[in-house]
């Protein structure tokens, strides 16, 4: 991606802002992990989300298909 000089300079006159780096600092303290619940994963939370997401999407799922594990390498 080639950016024009004008838009090169703006981004760097943004980047030493510190409006925007006392901006970005603040979302980065206020962002959190909605599936962990006291320091653990809740992984019903995540399943409930993963469930009520594929509904929303209407996706279909695959019948199940047996994985055949005659030579697995990593």
């Amino acid at each position: 991606m080639n950016l024009s000089d004008k838009s090169q300079e703006e981004l760097l006159k943004q980047s030493q802002s510190v409006s925007f780096k006392n901006d970005m600092d603040t979302v980065a303290g206020r962002k959190h992990n909605p599936f962990i619940k006291n320091g653990r994963v809740d992984t019903e939370a995540y399943i409930e989300f993963v469930t009520q997401y594929n509904e929303f999407i209407n996706h279909q799922p695959k019948p199940f298909r047996r994985m055949i594990d005659i030579e697995m390498k990593l």
